[in-house]
């Protein structure tokens, strides 16, 4: 048979370990973009309240925004419904402070994200064995530290939980020689980003055919078992939730891909819209990265010696989603995250290879330039990579705290906190100024004593019902009265 077949099963083996060191460290390095979005707050994108946080609100307590996908059947269960019993564990427990339910729901997607980067750990391993244990956690750091991955791995959006997912599934899928489960839980792994998010479906697809096209028939039809496996147990939730087994997932690619009502409603950008934004938030890193790859792996074709300091595999499927993703209508920055992240994933080895390799000052100072290039796109807020309404949130969080109830204003239904941070507690939305009729009315109800305002908006009516400055963060305001 082709390919891995000739193994037998006492040949198959299996990795070593990470060493116990190596993974305290990876848990360390996995936890800034969940400290991020804890402390922050704030938001990338309404999709990490209103497709995530407020429906899993509904599934605990019956009280939540539903967006129109899911009237609509656009989305399935399954993240909502892990959160929506994450979050009634948490009231169970009595933590009912809104930042410590944010909290709770980051537990699970830090681990994952470790996770993620150990599985980069290996790749590193795997691609270039002869680079010690201390350089290849530094070249994981590239990517811990890329300012992308600080902003997104701790956000409650769909395409930051299903990139970990793939970054997990294709360094398994990656590798050689492993057991049939090895394989098996890297194709679950793959069919579990694209449940997360169902654009992740090309990668999952491309990563198959790609195996099979290696002549690695073996880890392509286990990977695909442990895809179909997870596929299974998505047509059985659609089932029950919308009555017809993969609904969500027809629904989606009809509104997205065939019928045009996304580019409709949300417009249309031209073909090059994700080049220009892969020039602007690769960092500088990659491109050297990317050239030391194909050197090393033309001259190990002319040697046949050596290890691909690449991995086919990854780029791959990167550059198979991008494709993708250019010649669909409607796109929009984010979508390109997860190729982001595993073009760094496969030109990290290469890179890393090469820094070992020189004498230690050398080495030490193209590290810290490779760092500091994924550092700086931090200071770059228009790159859409940082999230928003930050002040406004935490503004929002702290009335919840001190209040009986809250107003918010200037943020309009998709911007703003919603029932999620409200914790259980009263909350009303209203227009641009605590001056408008809707927040005048509101705090009549000795119950609304807290009111989140843009600057000093409404300051005379608002102080002529008792109302004083609390705090004050950015342009926002929160004001309150005993």
């Amino acid at each position: 048979m082709a390919g891995e077949a000739h193994r037998t099963v006492e040949q198959l083996e299996l990795e070593p370990r990470i060493p116990t060191r190596s993974r305290i460290a990876l848990a360390c390095l996995g936890l800034p973009p969940a400290l991020i979005a804890v402390l922050q707050l704030g938001r990338l994108h309404p999709d990490e309240v209103y497709q995530a946080l407020e429906p899993a609100h509904h599934v605990a307590f019956g009280k939540g925004v539903i967006s129109w996908e899911w009237e609509e059947g656009l989305r399935n269960w399954a993240l909502p419904g892990a959160f929506g019993y994450l979050l009634k564990l948490a009231a169970w427990l009595g933590i009912d402070d809104p930042q410590a339910r944010r909290a709770v729901l980051e537990l699970p997607q830090y681990a994952l994200h470790a996770l993620s980067l150990a599985a980069v750990y290996r790749l590193i391993r795997r691609h270039a064995p002869a680079v010690s244990d201390p350089w290849r956690l530094l070249g994981v750091s590239l990517v811990a530290l890329y300012a992308p991955v600080l902003h997104y791995a701790g956000r409650t959006l769909s395409e930051s939980i299903s990139t970990a997912f793939l970054l997990w599934g294709l360094e398994r899928a990656d590798a050689r020689g492993l057991r049939a489960r090895s394989y098996v839980l890297g194709g679950a792994l793959l069919g579990l980003a694209v449940v997360v998010r169902y654009g992740s479906a090309v990668i999952a697809l491309i990563a198959v055919l790609y195996l099979v096209s290696m002549r690695r028939v073996r880890a392509a039809a286990f990977v695909a078992l442990g895809g179909s496996i997870v596929a299974c147990l998505l047509g059985l939730l659609d089932l029950a939730s919308w009555d017809a087994p993969f609904h969500s997932l027809r629904a989606y690619v009809d509104y997205n891909v065939l019928s045009g009502k996304a580019a409709k409603v949300y417009g249309t950008q031209p073909a090059s819209f994700y080049g220009i934004w892969l020039a602007k938030a690769l960092p500088a890193w990659f491109w050297p990265a990317l050239g030391l790859g194909v050197y090393h792996w033309q001259q190990r074709r002319r040697n046949a010696e050596g290890h691909a300091t690449s991995s086919g595999l990854l780029y791959a499927c990167a550059i198979a989603y991008v494709a993708a993703i250019s010649f669909t209508l409607h796109k929009e920055e984010r979508f390109l995250y997860p190729a982001l992240v595993v073009l760094l994933a496969a030109a990290l080895p290469a890179l890393i290879a090469t820094l070992a390799g020189l004498r230690r000052w050398a080495g030490a100072t193209g590290l810290a330039l490779a760092l500091a290039a994924g550092l700086v796109l931090l200071a770059f807020p228009s790159t859409r990579f940082s999230p928003r309404a930050t002040e406004q949130f935490r503004l929002f969080v702290s009335g919840v705290r001190s209040g009986t109830g809250v107003v918010i204003t200037k943020s309009g239904l998709w911007g703003a906190p919603g029932f999620f941070y409200a914790a259980r507690r009263p909350w009303r939305l209203c227009g641009d100024s605590p001056s408008d009729a809707c927040t005048l009315r509101a705090i009549k109800s000795p119950k609304f004593n807290r009111v989140v305002g843009y600057k000093l908006a409404g300051e005379k009516q608002l102080r002529a019902r008792g109302f004083e400055i609390l705090e004050q963060q950015g342009r926002f305001t929160l004001w309150g009265r005993d």
